[in-house]
């Protein structure tokens, strides 16, 4: 047998031209759905997370992503100075901010 019968003993399609098209189909599927999955839900915490820093005030609470708790007393462009204990300050990044409770002013009367 050579090569030439070969190619015409092959199996012939049966007219069904959508296969490229039903495959178009699938992966914008997969991207919409990573998309609105994966994607759009991590822009959104990352926009939070970037107010929660922008917003932070002197005498905010803030814990830091060490596990450090203080209160803000002093804030630079990318740092913040934060006092642990008397007259212990710690010049900590923006972004080791981990969480910010508001300061204890917005909290009077409150109760626990």
């Amino acid at each position: 047998m050579n090569l030439y019968s070969i190619i015409l003993m092959a199996p012939q399609g049966n007219g069904q031209g959508g296969g490229m098209f039903s495959t178009l189909i699938m992966f914008g599927l997969i991207i919409v759905i990573f998309y609105f999955m994966i994607l759009r839900p991590q822009q959104k915490r990352q926009k939070e997370r970037d107010k929660m820093l922008n917003d932070v005030q002197k005498g905010d609470k803030i814990i830091t992503v060490g596990g450090m708790h203080g209160n803000v007393v002093g804030l630079e462009d990318k740092t913040v100075l934060v006092q642990i204990s008397d007259n212990v300050k710690v010049k900590v990044e923006k972004s080791a901010i981990s969480s910010v409770v508001r300061s204890t002013s917005d909290n009077v009367g409150k109760t626990n």
